[in-house]
């Protein structure tokens, strides 16, 4: 399994590692903090048994992003990815400097689509393999005023939906996990004190429900969702009947 979680402070990464671990698997762990990476490493190996390599990465970075590319295609060990990466950004759109909007739509969407092609080949030819994409419900909500952050994970959400209809067939198992707000230090990164917001999910929780979806094989797993036929409802509505590539609908037809 690769786990990527580029900042490795956030232990939504660290958590699924330590998951897996306990379920036997050998893991591959990208992240920025090489020092961070070699404790968890340790950790790892001394409570499970399992091997752990680590690569020092930064996504934002073309290089990096590449060697990690390279260990996915190389490695047929690998039969899971976890793309974990993503950051948050503060303050309101305009306000928002364009180099931050940048890396944050990098990280959160390039990195994110690029780890999981230079995967996807080798999985279809095995004909088995797992991708677990960690998106957000505010890809969902417009309206939460995150609205680069939102659209990133809107993203994420319709690509594992899409690779999911492409992959499946071939063997390939793809997961859109979608945290509500979650007790990670993205909130410290992204400039809120956390201490001010409101109760939030704790990072176990959230990764141990996501587990019971990626066991149950969803493609999409929603962990605050306390109602499904909700998520279900929403599907249906969004599958919009009558479309027609002829001609416009009728209400365009005149002036207002």
């Amino acid at each position: 399994m690769l786990s990527t979680d580029p900042h490795f402070k956030i232990p939504t990464g660290g958590t699924y590692a330590e998951r897996f671990a306990r379920r036997g698997h050998d893991l591959v762990l990208a992240a920025r903090d090489r020092a961070r990476l070699e404790a968890l490493a340790t950790r790892l190996r001394q409570e499970s048994g399992v091997t752990v390599d680590i690569l020092q990465a930064d996504l934002t970075k073309s290089g990096d992003l590449a060697a990690v590319e390279t260990r996915l295609r190389d490695d047929q060990r690998i039969g899971i990815l976890v793309n974990n990466a993503g950051a948050g950004l503060a303050g309101d759109f305009e306000e928002q400097p364009s180099d931050d909007i940048e890396r944050l739509v990098t990280l959160n969407t390039t990195a994110v689509v690029r780890l999981a092609n230079a995967v996807a080949a080798r999985f279809v030819k095995a004909g088995q393999g797992a991708i677990i994409n960690i998106g957000s419900v505010v890809g969902l909500a417009p309206e939460f005023d995150m609205t680069v952050y939102g659209a990133t994970k809107a993203f994420v959400l319709f690509l594992s939906q899409g690779l999911n209809f492409e992959l499946a067939p071939k063997g390939v198992y793809v997961q859109a996990v979608l945290p509500a707000a979650t007790r990670t230090e993205i909130w410290e990164r992204a400039g809120a004190d956390i201490n001010a917001l409101p109760a939030m999910m704790e990072v176990g929780e959230l990764v141990d429900a996501a587990l019971v979806g990626f066991d149950r094989r969803e493609a999409v797993t929603i962990p605050p969702l306390h109602d499904a036929g909700q998520w279900d409802a929403y599907q249906a509505a969004r599958q919009l009947p009558g479309f027609s590539q002829i001609h416009a609908a009728e209400r365009y037809h005149t002036a207002a």
